[in-house]
Parts: C-alpha cells; sequence; structure tokens
C-alpha cells in the first residue's frame, strides 16, 4: 500500500502535513531482505495509478524485484494513513477494500515465480483481504512446496480485517503448512486456543513446522525447535515509531535462516534489525544494510544477552 504517514507527534485528525511512503508486510520483509543484501521477489497487485507506480518505484529502488507484480486498469493502490507516535497507540486507517491487492487470485501465483527461491513468506494479512486472495495464498504454499522452498509464515493479526472467528478460521489453518513461524504470544494464543509455549511445542510436533519463533508481549524473543530452545531479550534504544518492528524481525531472521546461523545468532540478528527500525519513522526507513547490522549487532551485544537451553 501506499502509506501516508503524519507528522511525528501529531494526531492523525490534527496533522496538516503527510509523508508519503509505503507500507504492507510482505514488502517490508522483501525491502529489509532486500537491503540485508539477499535477492527478493514481491509478488502482488497495485492500481494502474500514480500511487501503485510510487509503491513500485520505491521497491525497486531497494533492490526488490517486482516483476511478479501485477498492476490493475480497473481497482485502485491501498492506501494507508496513520500518525507516528513512541508512548500511546497509534491510529491507523486502512483504504483497501476494493484495491488491486484485494483482487489477488490463485492465477497469478505461477511456477515460475518461485524458481530458485529457498524461502517464501507470507502473512495473515493477505488471505484476509478476500476470498481470491485467500486461495492465492493456499496456491503460494503449494507452488513452494512444488519448487522445494521452505514457506515462513507470520500471522500479523490486524483487528480490522475481521473478527477473531474470522481470523481463526481463516488463518489458524495456515500456521500448521509452514516450515517457520513467526508469531505474537497473543497471535498464537488467538489462532490455536492456548498457551504460546503449548501451541508452539504442537506446531513442532503435529504440524511441519522446524522452528517457531515467538515474540513476547515483553519484546524478549524465543526460538523453539525440535532441537530445543533460545531466547533473546530486547535491546534498549530509544523508540520513534514502532510500527514495522515486526517485519523488520522477520527479516532480520530469515536473512540469518538463509546465512545458515545458529537459532540464538539470528534471534540476536533479528532484534538488532527491529531495534534500528523503531529508531526511525516509518515503516522502512530504518531498515539497515547487513554492513550497519553487523556494526549495530556489535554496539548491542554487551547490553542483552542471547540465552541457550
Amino acid at each position: 500500500m501506499l502509506l501516508m504517514l503524519a507528522e511525528p507527534g501529531m494526531p492523525l485528525d490534527r496533522a496538516a502535513s503527510f509523508r508519503r511512503s509505503v507500507a504492507g508486510a510482505e514488502s517490508n520483509v522483501a525491502q529489509g531482505l532486500a537491503r540485508l543484501g539477499h535477492w527478493a521477489r514481491w509478488i502482488g497487485r497495485v492500481g494502474d495509478d500514480p500511487a501503485g507506480e510510487a509503491v513500485l518505484r520505491e521497491l525497486r529502488a531497494d533492490g526488490v524485484d517486482v516483476s511478479g507484480a501485477e498492476r490493475d486498469p480497473n481497482a485502485p493502490t491501498g492506501l494507508l494513513l496513520r500518525d507516528s507516535h513512541a508512548q500511546r497507540v497509534i491510529d491507523v486507517q486502512y483504504y483497501r477494500a476494493g484495491s488491486a491487492a484485494s483482487l489477488l487470485s490463485a492465477d497469478q501465483i505461477r511456477p515460475e515465480m518461485l524458481e530458485g527461491a529457498r524461502v517464501v513468506h507470507v502473512s495473515g494479512i493477505t488471505p484476509m483481504l478476500s476470498e481470491s486472495a485467500a486461495q492465492a495464498t493456499w496456491a503460494l504454499v503449494e507452488r513452494a512446496r512444488q519448487a522445494g522452498a521452505a514457506v515462513s509464515f507470520d500471522p500479523n493479526v490486524r483487528r480490522k480485517l475481521g473478527t477473531e472467528h474470522d481470523w481463526i478460521r481463516t488463518v489458524g489453518p495456515l500456521l500448521r503448512e509452514a516450515d517457520i513461524v513467526i508469531a505474537g504470544e497473543d497471535e498464537l494464543e488467538l489462532l490455536l486456543g492456548g498457551g504460546a509455549e503449548e501451541t508452539s511445542k504442537a506446531l513442532l510436533t503435529m504440524g511441519r513446522a522446524r522452528t517457531v519463533v515467538v515474540k513476547r508481549r515483553d519484546h524478549s524473543a524465543a526460538a523453539l525447535g525440535r532441537d530445543g530452545e533460545c531466547t533473546q531479550e530486547p535491546f534498549d534504544v530509544p523508540v520513534c515509531d514502532p510500527v514495522g518492528a515486526g517485519d523488520a524481525f522477520a527479516a532480520g531472521w530469515l536473512s540469518a535462516w538463509l546465512r545458515g546461523k545458529k537459532p540464538e545468532e539470528a534471534l540476536a540478528e533479528a532484534a538488532c534489525v527491529a531495534a534500528l527500525v523503531v529508531q526511525a519513522p516509518g515503516d522502512t526507513d530504518g531498515l539497515p544494510t547487513a554492513h550497519a547490522r553487523d556494526r549495530a549487532l556489535a554496539g548491542f551485544l554487551g547490553g542483552a544477552d542471547s540465552v541457550h537451553r
């Protein structure tokens, strides 16, 4: 979506100036991975309008492959308005009903789009947009399996998109199909109906998951695998804008996973990337390069510990 971000600290209904940017769970992760030096392709839909051109141009500028994106001449690019506050709830207004993205369909998920991919990342937002988008999500999972790619899934629950029942019915089953689950404690509890640790272990034993990464309410994180568990405390940084931290965390984790890092190292890198993003306005302004991540992580390591058991 096109993001219009109100001037820092100003309530949305009083803001007089806005800065244009781009936002979207999967595109944020794609941008994060591209800046960290990985090849990333974003598959999605925008309108054939100035907003759509701006979205694609910004993704291309970060090195994201947008050859899998479609431009719809009859539907608009989704729009997101929000304000930016470090200490109070952020007001977010979505304008995506009937948008080009909501018209995503299984026909767009062609096998050649996934050739060479090692991991395919999707969020729960996409299947909640429409029935056709849900079908496209399941087609993506199937195509990923056929391509030999791991499936990474982040529920990314947004209450404005549906009721709890809608989320449980539409998104819950996708958790069981993912090789890598990256989810908040509250999301696991909502979607699977149990404690986060209990549901994580259930996914490891009864689902396809090889790793479940849990973002805890206290901002620490844990990675559970079939060989054990490790945890990571958050890095202490000044927060300018907390939005985008979860997608940045996912990009940091997936980057480490792609490079064969151990789970405790991946957690530290994920926490580092998230810590850099919350210090800047917007969802993606603070996404680092690999060099910036490594330099920041070296500085952070004295202030937070990773624990393995």
